[in-house]
């Protein structure tokens, strides 16, 4: 319950971000949906420096109309510089949340004090479990947004039940014994922080533990994912919380346009001509290639995928942030002069994924890939890494049917041509793209004016201004 009576002025909304991967990314925009549906609302969005300057074109005092940024601590000491060995990102979360309570309380006090306005309620990244504790303190309810699907939150909520269950044999059991999973999914496909009793142990694993256990506690819980998408997910997720609010695809909902907007137009425009490229290619004959914001394949695995490419003269656009040395010599300079492939740094996913000539995404299978994937028609080749990508992998073959795990696992320059083949191949993909077409029509009525997303995302805004 809000501390400040209705109708006094405009509500104040306090932003919680995990500083990591994609999450900013995501929050920011469904914040940016809500915001568009109550723009009298202001919103503060507490997040890392180094964050907040790439999502806010590195001006802190810019921000997206009525939400504006604000900086928390880090967590990591003067003079840190990353390890030599070991996982740096590993070690910069748990700095990051080893200090975050006290970060995001100090921070929120200090809004609070600038402004003479206490926060009506609070909004967070569903991995920030604590922040259900900041928002009893300060008696206004705490609305958590997961950037996944439901299947794999439901995880984390019945982690307990799944330990139990597979004593530590994460491999061969299946996981059946969860309502509305069936025997083809593989205790295999889960997190090791899920699966084994020890990993609680690690920051990781603390962490999503805590989140599992507090999410029921939560006023309400947002999905970006679409009922349909999975209806026993939903189902069953509506059986354990408050309250379960799914707003997505969040790509396709579309926030007011402002000067910032405008600014990353332009650089969307400055791809490295791909979007040009792309208008000179045959439907659906393009491989389109991308492991995530910090997904990166074994440098054995990027050899032999492009060895595939070449070889096969499969017309490609890989989006490759790693060492180009992976790469067999000369495969960038013989590819580009060919014109069979580009390879860049970076390239506004969802625009590539609905070009017509694009018809496979090769991908590590995270939910926003997946989710793209679908809204542009395009079937999935799976190399999942790490996290829930696993788990999503067996729901894109087994549930779905919108796509294949590499074969082994792992790309070989064989498994990646029969892979490619397959995807590429009209006749042997019909079935697989009448699939995508269906869900793709489903996430396009959930968005639109009166779709169950959007009647979701209305329903929140009443939520938060109650």
């Amino acid at each position: 319950m809000s501390h400040k009576s209705a109708g006094t002025g405009p509500q104040h909304v306090a932003v919680l971000v995990f500083p990591f991967t994609s999450h900013p990314a995501s929050i920011l925009r469904f914040v940016r949906s809500i915001s568009t549906l109550a723009p009298d609302m202001q919103f503060t969005f507490f997040n890392i420096s180094r964050s907040n300057s790439s999502l806010f074109l590195g001006s802190c005092n810019m921000g997206f109309g009525n939400i504006k940024p604000y900086n928390v601590w880090d967590g990591l000491p003067d003079g840190y510089t990353p390890p030599s060995s070991g996982n740096p990102l590993l070690e910069q979360i748990k700095l990051f949340l080893d200090n975050a309570l006290g970060s995001f309380e100090k921070a929120i006090k200090e809004v609070e004090a600038a402004t003479g306005h206490k926060f009506d309620c609070l909004i967070s990244d569903a991995f920030l479990w604590f922040s259900g504790d900041i928002a009893e303190k300060m008696h206004v309810s705490w609305v958590t947004f997961w950037i996944s699907e439901q299947r794999s939150m439901l995880l984390h909520i019945e982690t307990d039940l799944i330990k139990e269950k597979l004593q530590g044999q994460e491999e061969d059991k299946t996981l059946g014994f969860l309502p509305g999973f069936s025997d083809d999914f593989r205790a295999s496909d889960i997190q090791k922080e899920i699966a084994l009793g020890d990993a609680v142990e690690s920051p990781l694993g603390k962490m999503l533990y805590k989140m599992g256990q507090k999410l029921p506690q939560a006023t309400a819980v947002v999905i970006n994912s679409f009922e349909m998408m999975d209806l026993k997910g939903s189902e069953e997720l509506k059986k354990r919380l408050k309250r379960l609010v799914l707003v997505g695809p969040q790509h396709l909902i579309r926030p007011v346009q402002t000067e910032n907007d405008d600014d990353e137009e332009e650089e969307e425009e400055a791809e490295d001509g791909c979007l040009q490229w792309l208008d000179k290619q045959k439907p659906a004959s393009v491989a389109y290639i991308s492991f995530g914001t910090v997904g990166a394949l074994p440098p054995m695995e990027v050899g032999a995928l492009a060895e595939a490419l070449e070889e096969g003269g499969f017309p490609f656009i890989w989006s490759f942030r790693g060492n180009q040395e992976h790469f067999p010599q000369g495969f960038i300079e013989r590819t580009n002069k060919l014109s069979l492939g580009k390879v860049v740094p970076w390239v506004k996913q969802e625009k590539i994924l609905n070009h017509s000539s694009v018809g496979v995404n090769v991908t590590h299978c995270g939910w926003n890939s997946i989710l793209e994937s679908i809204t542009g028609g395009v079937p999935i080749i799976g190399r999942p890494c790490f996290a829930e990508q696993f788990l999503l992998m067996r729901s894109v073959e087994i549930v779905w049917k919108i796509g294949v795990r590499i074969e082994g696992g792992v790309f070989s320059k064989t498994g990646a041509v029969k892979a490619l083949e397959q995807a590429l191949s009209l006749e042997q993909g019909k079935e697989t793209r009448q699939r995508i077409e269906i869900l793709k029509q489903l996430a396009q009525e959930a968005v639109a004016p009166n779709g169950r997303s959007a009647e979701d995302l209305k329903a929140l805004v009443d939520i938060i201004k109650s």
